[in-house]
């Protein structure tokens, strides 16, 4: 159905080829030089701006000198120097503001007071500010996926199937928005906190998704990316421990996290779920996982929000020492549960895909040939991907690889393209 690599180092060193490096480099690191800007000059919109000109400078002096030994540190460096000096040249600038430009090059940026439940982190700040409820949801989307996952602008509408055009202007409007409100870079407090905390949940989510399947590209993963959404939501954690969702979205992620060795092969390509070495999976993250699930539990005073929902589906999983040991029928319950919560269709999609595990193939198919219609799965790749899958259960093959075929074509992944060409070859 739905396939499930260690985290790898930051090329460095005197690559064989830099163009190559750099371009890998800055993808993995753009978040944190963004971050790191933003902090200075407040400005997401111009932090954006000045890593790309850190990446231009990169461009032209790494192929010459060779890459540094901590090329996300240069980068860094590279854009807060940039920074630097764009404050010194604003005329409009008060001369305090002059004065802090000229001392930023040879000073650390003075520590803020800190409260309690602080925690100075930037890319926590960066999420939190991308989630101000100035911005509609579709942009806060759009603009998390932006800076923090490293999706270009096509990329982005691909995912939101909707016109370049659209979300070009919708994160120039974000960013526009966020600059003339003069909205504070930081984790705010109280009822400022408590009202961005979904939209913070969620994008954290989105963060960690784009790493564990990456929307296009070459890589399937993208493991720097879990590795920030899972430290993000730890932290998150500890800032609001009283909050059963937070503790519930952590457990997701380390859950999810556990797999991520075993979700590839030795060439890079995805592993399904059904295939992979389940003695790979991490034991320590599951043991998290069921601590911070422990935790939500405790806290929460009514009905399990989505992501507790989704939690105990990951648990569901992690249990199961084989695959044929999976509990496949209380996930299809609490997939029912979670559809009646969050309605949506593509809930319905993995409910049927528990479904055909837990009562067999004909009633998970009829239940994906009514999803057929739904607009949102008209260009999603997963649903043909299931429904080939069943079709190829039920022995009707030639139906099967057709439905693999058309799923493989819609593919963003060049990874998940090729496993589900090799799935329709197979089908013949």
């Amino acid at each position: 159905m739905t396939p499930e690599s260690q985290p790898t180092a930051a090329p460095h060193g005197h690559a064989t080829d830099p163009h190559g490096t750099i371009e890998t480099v800055f993808r993995i690191e753009s978040p944190r030089v963004i971050a790191a800007v933003a902090r200075l000059v407040r400005d997401v919109g111009i932090a954006e701006e000045l890593a790309q000109d850190a990446l231009v400078a990169a461009l032209e002096q790494w192929p010459r000198d060779g890459v540094p030994d901590n090329p996300g540190a240069w980068l860094t460096a590279t854009a807060r120097h940039r920074a630097v000096d764009l404050i010194r040249r604003r005329e409009n600038y008060a001369r305090k503001l002059q004065e802090i430009g000229r001392t930023l090059e040879t000073t650390t940026p003075p520590e803020e007071p800190a409260a309690p439940d602080d925690i100075d982190d930037d890319l926590l700040r960066l999420v939190f500010t991308t989630c101000h409820p100035v911005l509609s949801a579709e942009a806060r989307t759009a603009l998390t996926l932006r800076l923090l996952g490293g999706l270009t602008t096509p990329e982005i509408a691909r995912a939101f199937l909707a016109p370049e055009p659209t979300i070009a202007q919708r994160i120039v409007r974000a960013k526009r928005t966020l600059a003339t409100r003069n909205i504070a870079f930081e984790v705010p407090y109280g009822p400022d906190r408590e009202a961005r905390l979904g939209s913070v949940l969620d994008v954290i989510y989105l963060i960690f998704n784009e790493g564990y399947a990456a929307t296009a590209g070459d890589d399937w993963l993208r493991p720097s990316l879990c590795e920030d959404a899972l430290r993000l939501a730890r932290l998150v954690a500890g800032l609001m421990p009283k909050e059963p969702e937070v503790h519930a979205l952590a457990a997701l992620l380390e859950f999810q996290a556990s797999r991520s060795a075993a979700r590839t092969g030795p060439d890079g390509a995805p592993v399904l779920l059904r295939d992979q070495n389940r003695r790979r999976w991490n034991r320590l993250l599951i043991a998290r996982g069921i601590t911070a699930l422990g935790r939500a539990d405790a806290v929460s005073t009514g009905a399990p929000g989505p992501y507790a929902l989704q939690a105990a589906i990951a648990a569901c999983h992690a249990h199961a020492y084989t695959y044929e040991e999976t509990d496949w029928r209380t996930i299809a319950v609490l997939y029912g549960l979670l559809a009646a919560r969050t309605p949506s269709p593509v809930v319905e999609l993995n409910r049927a895909v528990a479904i055909s595990m837990a009562d067999g193939p004909a009633p998970a198919l009829a239940l994906v040939d009514t999803l057929a219609a739904e607009p949102a799965l008209r260009e999603y790749h997963l649903l043909p991907s299931v429904r080939g899958d069943l079709l190829l259960r039920l022995g009707r093959t030639a139906e099967a690889k057709a439905e693999f075929e058309r799923a493989a074509s819609l593919a963003r992944n060049e990874r998940e393209r090729q496993l589900l060409l090799r799935r329709a070859a197979e089908a013949s």
